[in-house]
């Protein structure tokens, strides 16, 4: 049945990408600003170089240990901690600290100086700074981060060569620079989209914004003859329902209902009909995620890029072990050796002539090995069922003039909307699959309010920045906002009609599941047989049989005034910068320290256990309580554990206040996220008073819902003042 579309759903195609246009460029000053202590120092102190370490902008105390030539004929750097400064006089194998550095990372490696060499610097350069090669970080793990360095983006004007030689024997620290890569292929494609000619749009783009209808898919699923039989009812119906489709497919997969699982089988039965399939998603993790899953089939694929995990299933996938591993790779193999001897060759010249005339012979075996790499990777891409990569890596050199009969894209609703553009504007057949219930991209520049407005039931602002002057043309600028996903957009445009979702949870305990289900997902959730009374008790190891690990769901009230809330902003001094201002809950905090306390004298591995909170300035407070007592704890943000798991979850939720204030906890996306991580046990440390009288209705029903159903708990501030003494 075909889905009629009202004009007034219809988008203005080139109207809308000017203003995404306009939208990326704030962003991207908006992240480059708040980043600008970071940005503009590069011979700092060791405090300033910790303080960047703690907001995950920098890694330090490192030395250069080994190079060698990656793709591209790019040297690719390995970088473990220097042992003058780590672990001293231990026999334990040297381990980088906590640090917020990730494989696709734009760094810059910088040399430490101190004393009469930092004085020459800045005589140098005027400002102390001593800018060092810059590069991607292609992988790391918790002793070693290696680094791929380019021509193009070099910190310093030498060869790229010469500045790497540089930093050999060197004090060194790497520090986390601005991405343009993805904005600029964003700019690329919405530019690209705004030029476009109306008898050149695809029917897929007809559809994204309302110019023509879809239609609901229809099968029986009967006819389809699924690979894995394990599959539940609701996940099969996906599938069908995706196959059917003929231009557009939603597949909503809430907490733990299995959507990888379901991708794969996906995946396999498009290649089973002779289609070409591209997969995307956002990060490395989630592109990889499926690369892993994918490698036990005997299907033809190839990964687009670095992966993020070093599994050998994965990495025998890769372009990068493609291309020595292939018998198209073979000659390409051989001017890597050429070009790693060369390399090795430069440390045992004597005179500046030889080495100049070694950088020389690099640059054109170099030019040589990327020659015959580009032909070699082009036949593999081509020769392949299945295509992987990240969203802007699938606006990379490797996919151009590749032809795919569906695009897939995993995560789609913590991916910018432009972003998944980039491989979508010549795409025939799309499927996306998320949970636009949970958190969407991380956006950090908001317009300004001039006045709310509300569409389809959300919230919007105004913008003073339309660059168009027809006024019809401003009613929709008003209404194009980064932080609305395409999965958002497209259900709201299509309805239910292009959207199935995964009904089966196989993560969580029954008491916990039913709230979420209930308010979020129209009570359809249900629980597995094998997860839906699962206890702590119940680990395949040895733990007590307590109040604690009986019991799925905790909720210790902290009302009452013993518990307030502080602001950190005060506290941190000149970190405000990079940190900014944020909430802890020390007295909270001691009640979180006491039931970690509790599960772990009752036999519960710290390993299984994790510790989330919405506020950075709390999991500060937190870390300092827990990290030494229990290295194996995990600590994180709610924002960050998105997508992850434990066996207990400990939320602790900070806000305690007279005035009822409960800031960024208003967002029932993020609360979402928080308590459905948990596989047996959610413990809910809160102020049910501050929550429930705050006017947010969502929190108001968690609040009820658990003082009902939860294991209610209040705690006694003198005891814990007196424990911690």
């Amino acid at each position: 049945m075909a889905l009629h579309i009202d004009r007034k759903d219809q988008f203005p195609i080139p109207t809308w990408a000017e203003k995404q246009l306009d939208l990326i460029d704030k962003e991207q000053e908006a992240e480059a600003n708040s980043s600008k202590l970071a940005g503009t120092a590069a011979s700092v102190s060791p405090s300033t170089r910790r303080t960047l370490q703690a907001a995950g902008y920098a890694l330090t105390g490192l030395v250069l240990s080994q190079c060698r030539t990656g793709m591209g004929g790019r040297v690719v750097g390995e970088f473990t901690p220097d042992p003058a400064i780590s672990a001293a006089g231990t026999d334990e194998k040297l381990r980088l600290g906590s640090h917020g550095i990730r494989v696709g990372d734009v760094v810059r490696v910088n040399t430490v100086t101190s004393g009469a060499a930092k004085n020459k610097e800045k005589e140098k350069s005027g400002d102390g700074a001593r800018d060092g090669p810059e590069g991607v970080v292609t992988r790391v793990s918790d002793k070693a981060a290696w680094i791929a360095f380019g021509q193009k983006g070099m910190g310093r004007p030498k060869d790229e060569d010469e500045a790497i030689e540089q930093l050999w024997s060197k004090k060194l620290w790497i520090l986390k620079l601005a991405n343009d890569v993805t904005y600029r292929r964003m700019k690329q494609t919405m530019t690209k989209l705004k030029e476009m000619k109306q008898k050149a749009y695809t029917n897929f783009i007809e559809i994204a914004f309302g110019h023509s209808s879809t239609s609901r898919p229809e099968y029986n699923m009967d006819e389809v003859q699924f690979v894995d039989p394990s599959l539940n009812d609701s996940q099969k119906h996906a599938i069908c329902f995706a196959l059917a489709s003929k231009d557009l497919a939603l597949i909503h997969g809430p907490p733990g209902t299995g959507k990888t699982h379901t991708l794969i089988e996906l995946i396999l039965q498009l290649v089973q009909r002779k289609q070409r399939v591209l997969v995307c998603g956002p990060s490395n993790i989630s592109v990889d995620n499926i690369v892993e899953r994918l490698a036990p089939t005997k299907v033809l694929v190839v990964r687009i890029g670095h992966p993020a995990r070093l599994l050998p299933s994965v990495l025998d996938h890769s372009l990068e072990v493609l291309t020595q591993t292939s018998d198209a790779g073979g000659i390409v193999k051989d001017v890597r050796k050429e070009i790693d001897a060369k390399q090795a060759s430069i440390r045992k010249t004597k005179t500046g002539r030889e080495r100049k005339a070694i950088y020389n012979d690099l640059k054109s075996l170099r030019q040589e090995f990327r020659e015959r790499e580009s032909k070699c990777v082009h036949d593999l891409v081509r020769e392949s069922s299945v295509a992987l990569a990240t969203l802007h890596g699938a606006g990379g050199h490797q996919l151009k003039q590749q032809q795919f009969d569906v695009m897939i894209i995993d995560e789609a609703s913590q991916a910018l909307e432009a972003q998944c553009w980039i491989p979508l504007i010549s795409a025939k057949k799309v499927i996306l699959a998320g949970d636009h219930l949970q958190l969407p991209p991380t956006v950090k520049f908001k317009e300004p309010v001039k006045g709310a407005k509300k569409s389809s039931g959300k919230e919007t602002k105004d913008s003073d920045s339309a660059t168009t002057t027809n006024p019809e043309d401003n009613k929709w600028t008003q209404n194009v906002s980064l932080e609305t996903t395409l999965f958002d957009r497209l259900l709201s445009m299509h309805g239910s009609e292009v959207k199935t979702m995964l009904t089966t949870q196989y993560r969580m305990h029954e008491k916990i599941m039913n709230f979420p289900s209930d308010q979020l997902y129209e009570s359809k959730l249900i629980a597995a047989e094998a997860v839906k009374a699962r206890l702590l008790i119940d680990l395949p190891y040895d733990v007590e049989d307590t109040d604690d690990t009986r019991e799925p769901l905790v909720l210790w009230d902290t009302q009452g005034g013993d518990f307030p809330e502080k602001s950190e902003t005060n506290d941190i001094g000149n970190k405000e910068a990079l940190l900014g201002e944020s909430k802890s809950n020390e007295m909270e905090a001691m009640v979180v320290a006491r039931h970690v306390d509790n599960l772990v004298d009752a036999g519960v591995r710290p390993e299984d256990i994790a510790v989330i909170t919405p506020y950075n300035g709390q999991l500060a407070v937190l870390s300092q309580m827990l990290r030494e007592r229990y290295p194996d704890l995990e600590l994180g943000s709610v924002d960050g554990f998105q997508g992850r798991e434990k066996e207990a979850i400990v939320v602790s939720l900070v806000r305690s206040n007279d005035e009822h204030e409960v800031g960024f906890l208003r967002d029932k996306r993020r609360l979402n996220v928080a308590m459905t991580r948990p596989k047996r046990h959610l413990c809910v440390c809160g102020d049910s008073e501050t929550l429930g009288r705050s006017g947010v209705k969502f929190l108001k029903d968690w609040m009820s819902f658990l003082e009902e159903h939860a294991d209610l708990r209040y705690p006694d501030a003198g005891d814990l003042l007196q424990s911690s003494a």
